[in-house]
Order: structure tokens, then sequence, then C-alpha cells
């Protein structure tokens, strides 16, 4: 039997919930804002998806300049779907030992479980009727599964979500976890529980979890390229993909928001959007989403230009040198912390400016602060590519079609995002 390295994960992890001998009960990643695979937090600093064997042998096989811009893989485990005695759902972690794993281990993207309106044909507008019907969807998901996930009632963010309709305005509802992240739960733990008769466990790909050094992750998830299908997809499915980049800013832009988290401070709660708002944006609604993610609910966040620029243009310079590659369907993390320093200077300051009577608006006060101390604020920006299930370059895994060059559809992408935001820059210095 051959035991996985993932055995070396508790060395470094921090606060994984253990139920006994070796199992990790694994929770809910309450800050998944895109994607189809529901994504769990293994511990403080990783969190694990339903494997996909092209994607782990492409987390394998990555160039050490890309690793900088993408989590780090540490290994796998195997996860067995159970019950307890009250009728709650568990997904419990164990080390990964090679025999006790079917060999049809990864369910592949095609079969997964579809939803009837994500084959519906969008229109290019910020507000289409087809996000009511969505926002429902949501709505209904997040009261029925609280029902049935012992992990989310004992699991959840100090902070409330709030999900944004296509409208602009945001729901009533505040809850403990983005909804994204819980419709993707939801629907892992019904595809499981179907299977459960036949198949005892699953594998789990185990991945550094980007947002743990972030105090309010601020996540923008965001799908690149002119092309989301893989070379091995079905002509049907290859279609499907291909409506939806002509429908979206995918085609035009290189690029399309899958979902985005924002910290307000005026509020204190994320708002939230998904990828079918992000499907219907225009060039210039695509602008604003940009806009929204980049504000705080106070003020744009101005001090986030430069960084996250140079970070795009890093990544840029790295994937011009990856002949071969095509990253199709991945998408690409943009993260900041919402925690503001320049908010918690001006707290600090407050008792003083109220013994002098000065009367400023909050906007203007942190403005203030920035401009009179902006070298001692650094914020933190990351940039991570992730999803790799449809990737491929020269030699990987004997894949017949080899590309020339670079993949030209994802830097197109980029360059979109570093002119986009390089003139938001320019218009609010």
């Amino acid at each position: 039997m051959c035991v996985c390295q993932t055995m070396e994960v508790g060395k470094h992890g921090k606060n994984a919930t253990h139920t006994g001998s070796r199992g990790v009960l694994l929770e809910p990643f309450i800050h998944q804002v895109g994607g189809h695979s529901s994504m769990m937090r293994y511990d403080d600093h990783t969190v694990c998806k339903p494997l996909i064997t092209r994607e782990q042998r492409f987390y394998e096989s990555l160039p050490p300049e890309m690793k900088e811009f993408t989590p780090e893989y540490k290994g796998v485990v195997s996860v067995c779907f159970e019950g307890d005695s009250d009728g709650y759902i568990n997904l419990v972690a164990y080390p990964y030992v090679e025999s006790e794993v079917l060999e049809q281990d990864d369910t592949p993207e095609r079969d997964q479980p579809r939803r009837k309106h994500s084959r519906r044909s969008l229109n290019k507008s910020g507000s289409g009727s087809e996000h009511k019907e969505e926002k429902a969807g949501l709505t209904s998901e997040t009261s029925e599964s609280i029902q049935d996930t012992k992990s989310l009632k004992s699991f959840h963010s100090d902070v409330p979500f709030q999900m944004l309709d296509g409208n602009s305005s945001v729901s009533s509802e505040k809850i403990s976890f983005n909804p994204w992240s819980l419709r993707c739960h939801k629907q892992q733990l019904s595809r499981m529980r179907s299977e459960s008769k036949d198949r005892k466990l699953y594998k789990f790909l185990l991945l550094e979890n980007v947002v743990h050094h972030f105090k309010f992750p601020c996540v923008l998830d965001l799908k690149m390229g002119t092309r989301q299908h893989g070379d091995d997809a079905s002509e049907e499915k290859a279609a499907r993909q291909m409506k939806k980049c002509a429908q979206s800013t995918s085609a035009t832009l290189g690029v399309r928001v899958c979902g985005m988290q924002v910290y307000q401070m005026n509020t204190g709660h994320y708002l939230c959007r998904n990828k079918y708002y992000g499907r219907g944006l225009s060039i210039e609604g695509f602008r604003s989403a940009l806009c929204q993610y980049l504000h705080n609910g106070i003020e744009l966040r101005k001090d986030l230009f430069d960084p996250i620029l140079s970070k795009l243009q890093s990544l840029k310079a790295v994937l011009e040198r990856q002949a071969s590659y095509r990253f199709y369907s991945s998408s690409l993390l943009i993260i900041y912390d919402g925690k503001d320093t320049r908010c918690e200077t001006y707290l600090e300051r407050k008792a003083e400016m109220r013994l002098k009577q000065v009367d400023l608006s909050l906007a203007d006060k942190l403005q203030d602060i920035g401009s009179t101390e902006s070298v001692s604020f650094q914020p933190k920006v990351d940039v991570r590519m992730i999803d790799f299930a449809h990737s491929t370059f020269k030699g990987f895994r004997d894949d017949p079609t080899v590309h020339d060059g670079p993949d030209m559809g994802y830097v197109f992408g980029l360059e979109s995002l570093i002119n986009i935001i390089g003139q938001m820059r320019d218009e609010n210095q």
C-alpha cells in the first residue's frame, strides 16, 4: 500500500477538527465565490476539493515560475461520506491509502449535475430577469441545506454575507457563509448521498487556503480566456461553452466575472455576486463590477490599483513564456483584505477629533489619513490561478492535441484587466 504525502499536512495545518483516530471533519469553505465543485476547509491553511486526475497531475507538473501564482499543492486525502445518529451529514477526511479508493475516483465535469437554466441564453445587461430565478434558487438552497448539514450549523463567519440581485439591490437575507459556497456544498452532498450505496470513499485534492492571511478576504473570481472548453470536450459541450463565451465579455475582453465577495466597511458585511450576474455583463458592466469590487462601501480603494497591476503584469510575463500551455476554463482569483488599516487609524483618532470639533465625513478623514501616511500602509494583495481540470501542454499525459506558443486567450484577458484597472487608476488620481 502507498501512503500519500498528505500525512504531512497535519504538521503545518492548524485547527483541524478531528473525529477520532486519524479522521478530520471537513467543513464548508465559507469564502468560495465561484466554481461548481464544493471547496471544503481541512484546516486553517488548507482546503480540499473533489479530485480530477488531470488537475492533480497538472499541479504536480507546474513550472517553478508559475508556483507563485497558484495554490500550493499539498497532496490527496480519502474522504468518507457519513451520516451521524442525529441524521446530519458529515464528510470526514483520512490519510489517503491507494488500495482503499476505487479506480474510477474522479467524476468528469460533464457528468456532474447541471441546473436547467445554466444553458439559457443570457442578455448583455447587468440586470436581466434571469438573475431573479437564480436568487430564488439560492434562497431556497440556503434554508434546505442548513437542515441537512451539521457542519454549517457549527461553522460560520462572524461577518454576514448578502447576495446582490440582478438589479443591484441587496437581499434582506443575511447568512453566515457565501451563498455560492452553500449551493456548491449542497450539490456535492446530494451527489455523494446518491452514490453512497455503491461508493464509500472519494479522493480529494488538498490545496493551500489562499485567503488564510486575510482578515476580511475580498475575492474576485474571474473566468479567463476567450475559450473555455477543453480539447477533450464533446461537440455538445464545446458548443455550449462557445455560446457562453460569445454572449459574455469572454469574447470581447477575454475575461468574465465568475463570482465576487467584497467587505463593506459601512455595514460590516460582505456583498456577493455569482456567475450568472457575470455572464450578463457588457464591457461597461464589467468595468462597473471591478469598481464595485474595489469599493468598500465608503470609498474606492485607490491604494489597491498599483499592487494589483503589479501582480497582473508579473503573471502576464510568466504566462507569455509558457509555450504550448493552455488553461481552458481556469479562473483567476484577485484577493485583498477588506480590513483597511487607515480606518483603524481613524477610529483611534476619533476621540481626539471630537475634542477638536472636527466635522469631516468618514471618507474625507480616510483620504486625509491616507494622503499624509500612505507610506506606512501597504495593502495586502494576492493573485492566484486555479482550476486546471482542462489544462494541457506539450507532453502532458500524451494529449493528442499540441498547441503552439503561449495561451494568448488568457493573456488577452490579463491585458484587458490591466488596461481597465490602469484607466481606473488614472481617472482617480
